[in-house]
């Protein structure tokens, strides 16, 4: 669950890349990428400068489809580079660098809605036998009164109209999801779900229990994220890469056992690191105040983080830690923390272990935006508990005792720190943080710049070959 979000970076150092392969067929770039859907939306958005985001297997045809999108929209076309975080995601700030007024966001996404620039997905229609997905459906519900809920990844929604035209006249009960960017507009009506940029109305009186899921697309994070959301819903799938269909047989109790492990390791922690894991997501700023006020009810120290893409390197800097919390959008939130020095956790997570108004209830969320206020899902914080009357409470792992009660939240207005200090030769006055002087204590602090105080040197040709054996050291013979 780890590989789309975070890596050590060996994966990009050994993989080869086969461009030809990985990218659209050259001669079908308009159909693969709408190129005339794509073009609309920019002359009719009136945009001057729009930024193009590739996830890295379609980056061999940036350069031309920039260069057909200017010559169809006369706008100025920037290519961004590389992502802030996951490349599901609409990077708004890498855009922002540039001055883009829209974004045309290419490839798989995560369909979460934006804060401030208008966004066009083009999900790249990916090759579907229509055929094969209809016989490995009737293989794995022969009953044809199943009621069946029918999701696919995003590079798959094309085709799903015809698909729908092959099985709705022999299963009646069948549903087909359908793809939502941004948030849908009104209320939802009784029976719809609409998570994950997905939408569907359930019909049946029992409720979604009453449903199983089919979800057309190879095993990866959406997959994962859907059968823990829905875990009370069995699974089954068509790997369009490999034409085979499948009961998914992921351990979804097992997988919720770990993640409730996750729960006691954060009650028992009492420095958390807030991970920002999104600039995008619409919401992330608010969510990060309501764990920060969360933590600080809960008699937790927190420190926020910008650490980009996380890795185990980078989070084992911050031994003073005892657990993070993930903000990022829902597919990335679960992230697998096994390899890291400490746990990494969701909101909702973070939610059970320090909110005691909040209890398990079997659903799953990976959505931070459900906790908020004035969503579905959000709980108040109850109020205060004094300490004489708390409920003691015993550790499930270290067996001790711990404190569960929320205090009072602080009356003050003044920040966190009111001492000042000189800044620089200019007489510039800055806040000295607590946090950030403890951290500035360490043995450790980086490498510095040292602007203007390394001597300027030409340019010399460099060595060559490994570190083993230079080209020019040669072989000397005994």
């Amino acid at each position: 669950m780890a590989t789309a979000f975070s890596s050590d970076g060996e994966a990009a150092l050994r993989r080869e890349l086969h461009a030809a392969a990985a990218a659209a067929p050259r001669g079908d770039l308009d159909g693969f990428y709408e190129m005339g859907r794509a073009a609309a939306f920019v002359r009719d958005g009136g945009f001057r400068k729009v930024a193009l985001q590739f996830p890295d297997e379609l980056l061999a045809d940036a350069v031309e489809v920039a260069a057909r999108m200017e010559a169809a929209t006369g706008a100025e076309m920037y290519v961004l580079g590389d992502t802030t975080y996951g490349s599901c995601c609409v990077d708004e700030v890498a855009a922002e660098h540039v001055g883009a007024e829209a974004v045309l966001h290419y490839g798989p996404a995560c369909l979460s809605p934006c804060r401030k620039l208008p966004v066009l997905h083009i999900f790249g229609q990916q090759p579907l036998d229509i055929r094969r997905c209809t016989e490995a459906f009737q293989e794995l519900y022969p009953e044809r009164q199943s009621r069946v809920v029918v999701l696919s990844d995003v590079v798959y929604a094309y085709a799903m109209g015809e698909l729908e035209q092959q099985l709705h006249p022999e299963y009646p009960n069948i549903i087909f999801s359908r793809l939502v960017c941004g948030d849908p507009p009104g209320p939802a009506v009784p029976g719809e779900e609409r998570k994950f940029g997905r939408q569907f109305l359930v019909k049946a009186a029992g409720g979604l229990q009453d449903y199983a899921m089919f979800y057309v697309g190879a095993e990866g994070l959406a997959l994962t994220s859907f059968m823990l959301t829905w875990n009370c819903c069995p699974f089954s799938s068509f790997n369009p890469v490999t034409g085979c269909g499948r009961r998914e047989t992921l351990n979804v109790n097992r997988a919720l056992m770990r993640r409730l492990y996750l729960v006691e390791r954060a009650r028992d922690a009492s420095v958390v690191g807030i991970l920002v894991g999104t600039l995008g997501v619409a919401g992330y700023l608010t969510v990060l105040q309501h764990i920060r006020e969360l933590l600080c009810r809960a008699g937790k120290r927190s420190y926020t983080l910008a650490v980009g893409k996380p890795n185990p390197a980078k989070l084992a800097n911050f031994l003073e830690v005892d657990i993070f919390v993930l903000v990022a959008c829902a597919q990335n939130s679960l992230l697998d923390s096994s390899d890291f020095y400490r746990p990494v956790v969701t909101p909702y997570e973070l939610e059970l272990a320090c909110n005691p108004a909040r209890e398990w209830t079997g659903n799953y969320l990976t959505d931070f935006r459900d906790l908020l206020p004035g969503a579905c899902a959000h709980v108040e914080l109850p109020p205060a508990v004094p300490a004489a009357e708390a409920v003691p409470d015993v550790s499930l792992i270290t067996g001790k005792m711990r404190s569960t009660h929320l205090c009072e939240p602080p009356t003050s207005q003044l920040p966190p720190s009111t001492a000042l200090a000189c800044r620089d030769q200019t007489r510039a006055l800055a806040e000295i943080s607590p946090a950030a002087s403890f951290l500035e204590s360490r043995s450790w602090r980086g490498l510095e710049q040292q602007l203007g105080q390394t001597p300027v040197s030409k340019a010399v040709q460099g060595r060559r070959g490994i570190a083993i054996a230079y080209e020019d050291e040669g072989c000397e013979q005994p």
